[in-house]
């Protein structure tokens, strides 16, 4: 009688190896404190594969001529917290200072802003919902908001557009019956909301390394990088800002996260407050 399969040891040499790839692919640091995550996460794609050893996982990893196991060790890899109006000051400063700047601009009437690690949607939502709510004749408007990530499997999700109830407890109920849908569930399921389609269209979600080439061109008149540069040694974290700053309009606002800083990086970006910064 065979025992069930209860997880495959990692060693430190296998943890090196699979922190090399993600270090090379996509910049994220997993340094020994991240073994034991490592393990747990990957186990379960072991699981999945019907293999019982990390070898066998590193030389399929290899072999994978596709890539698409790569993406999917990054996709178990990646952690993706977020909700609603996350870090509220920023929605605050948006709508407060950088938007009567922008609507102040001559010239078209267009906005251009790159949430760049949307996770499953909450931010960019949160932004087009803050757009509509504070632009009069927001109709008039060329709005449009790129969100990327590394993760396919969040992108799925940011691209429904449909969160349980219980996600969307940081929203205010007449915000959440103008910019959703209730969806019919079972009986006994959780009450779901889908994005208005309206809001949905303003949004364009696609995968993104940021370790790699950019199609894009901008300018963006904002870009929000939040959570995801603590991943980053301070080199990458360096380059990244000096492409984030290539890519805003003049005066255009970069927010990173409350748990971050651009201390120790060498950037032409103006300090505003504390996460928040622009080029001038």
């Amino acid at each position: 009688m065979s025992l069930p399969f209860t997880g495959a040891k990692l060693s430190k040499a296998q943890f090196q190896r699979i922190s090399q790839m993600v270090g090379q692919l996509a910049g994220i640091n997993l340094h020994v404190g991240k073994q034991e995550l490592v393990k747990a996460r990957l186990n379960k794609r072991l699981r999945e594969l019907g293999m019982s050893s990390f070898d066998q996982y590193l030389t399929y990893l290899e072999n994978d001529r596709t890539g698409n196991e790569l993406v999917t060790m990054l996709d178990a890899l990646s952690t993706n917290l977020t909700h609603f109006f996350r870090e509220p000051s920023h929605f605050d400063y948006l709508r407060q200072e950088v938007l009567p700047r922008v609507l102040q601009k001559g010239g078209p009437r267009r906005i251009r802003i790159w949430s760049a690690g949307c996770s499953s949607g909450e931010e960019p939502y949160s932004i087009a919902v803050t757009l509509a709510e504070s632009i009069p004749n927001f109709g008039a408007w060329d709005v449009r908001i790129l969100a990327t990530d590394l993760s396919t499997r969040v992108l799925n999700t940011a691209t429904e557009g449909l969160y349980p109830e219980s996600r969307l407890s940081g929203i205010q109920k007449a915000l959440l019956h103008r910019h959703f849908n209730p969806v019919a569930k079972p009986k006994g399921e959780e009450k779901t909301w889908q994005v208005k389609p309206e809001m949905r269209q303003l949004i364009t979600f696609a995968r993104l390394n940021l370790m790699g080439q950019w199609p894009m061109k901008g300018p963006f008149d904002v870009i929000f990088c939040r959570n995801v540069m603590i991943y980053f040694e301070k080199p990458t974290q360096t380059e990244l800002v000096r492409r984030f700053r290539s890519l805003l309009s003049p005066g255009g606002t970069l927010f990173i996260g409350h748990s971050e800083s651009l201390t120790g990086t060498d950037h032409e970006l103006h300090y505003v407050q504390p996460t928040v910064y622009e080029r001038r």
